[in-house]
């Protein structure tokens, strides 16, 4: 294979090596985000491994692929590489596993009231009888309804999960149907086959929200989905609903969700992700009462570098037979 690979992301030398291994003839080139690369070899890249360093898109006459380190694309839509036709692939379908997981935790510690018995636990308090029993005893989720916005692998990952606890699955997508197009990487260990999911398209959004006991917001950030679910939206949830975004921030009315969760119409929110990351130190979601923070955490993979080299390999093998790739970003839906 006579082909240049740059990569900017600080993998280990394992990892290339086996990358070398795998893929005979390839020339690989490493570089810090933060350091200059040689205007020759920027010259003969084929390929760009990276997750928000880019040059500009003449600076790389030969660029073939922009293989992105993440998932979303919001970042690369101001560079002057989405401009052109030189295909950018996500990484997508490493993280379906690990976000269902989390999504499902979520959900479970918001029905056996975790934030509340948190609050116990740091004020050292052990509730009466009567206390746990009037507000400690958890929902029952069998025969509850989650609504994924933004449905595809993660949210098939999520309805192979929830059916274990009796729960029901609607999700939402552009289009309403499985999804079609080029050719995807997945991790996952369900398949569209299995899935038992009510699916329904973008401006039936109303409808999944008026029937979601759990609302998780998956969606990408695009033009489409910013400002997607916003005071209106919220007020449509079942009163008590829980909330669990692990998409981005700007998708969700931040504002607007802490105003219902603090009267009582939203029940409880599991949140990953924010407007503005890192958190800040004086924001109040630290120590809001009714919600779970994390620091976007969940689409952390285990298998990351492993998984990682999978989808690297089979797009450099792909790009040097000239077969489409896999993950490829549809310019047009911004995803």
């Amino acid at each position: 294979m006579t082909l240049t690979y740059l990569c900017t992301l600080p993998l280990p030398d394992a990892w290339f090596a086996e990358l070398e291994a795998r893929v005979p003839g390839v020339e690989i080139v490493r570089a810090a985000p933060d350091s200059p690369v040689d205007p020759d070899v920027l010259g003969r890249v084929g390929l760009l491994h990276t997750s928000d360093w880019f040059p500009e898109a003449h600076e790389a006459p030969a660029l073939r692929c922009v293989q992105l380190d993440t998932s979303g694309v919001d970042h690369v839509r101001v560079t002057s590489l989405w401009a052109t036709d030189v295909p950018i692939t996500t990484l997508g379908g490493i993280a379906p596993v690990p976000m269902a997981e989390y999504a499902m935790m979520s959900i479970l510690e918001l029905a056996h009231r975790m934030p509340l018995i948190e609050q116990h636990r740091a004020a050292r308090s052990w509730p009466s009888n009567a206390e746990r029993l009037s507000t400690l005893t958890p929902k029952q989720l069998a025969g509850a309804t989650i609504g994924v916005i933004g449905y595809g692998r993660i949210g098939r990952e999520i309805s192979r999960l929830a059916s274990v606890f009796g729960l029901r699955v609607l999700g939402l997508s552009r289009s309403g149907r499985p999804a079609a197009g080029g050719e995807k990487f997945d991790t996952g260990r369900s398949t569209a086959a299995e899935d038992p999911t009510e699916l329904f398209p973008i401006d039936q959004l109303d409808e999944v929200l008026r029937r979601s006991d759990y609302l998780v917001v998956v969606v990408p950030l695009t033009e489409l989905t910013r400002g997607l679910i916003g005071a209106a939206q919220l007020d449509l949830l079942p009163h008590g609903a829980s909330v669990v975004n692990i998409a981005r921030g700007g998708i969700v009315d931040e504002p607007a969700l802490l105003e219902r969760l603090r009267d009582g119409r939203i029940g409880g929110v599991a949140l990953d992700v924010f407007d503005e990351e890192p958190l800040p130190e004086a924001s109040v979601w630290w120590t809001e009462p009714g919600a779970l923070i994390t620091p976007h955490v969940a689409g952390l993979a285990p298998q990351y570098h492993a998984q990682t080299l999978d989808l690297v390999v089979e797009n450099l093998t792909r790009l040097a037979d000239d077969r489409p790739l896999l993950n490829e970003v549809d310019r047009a839906a911004g995803y």
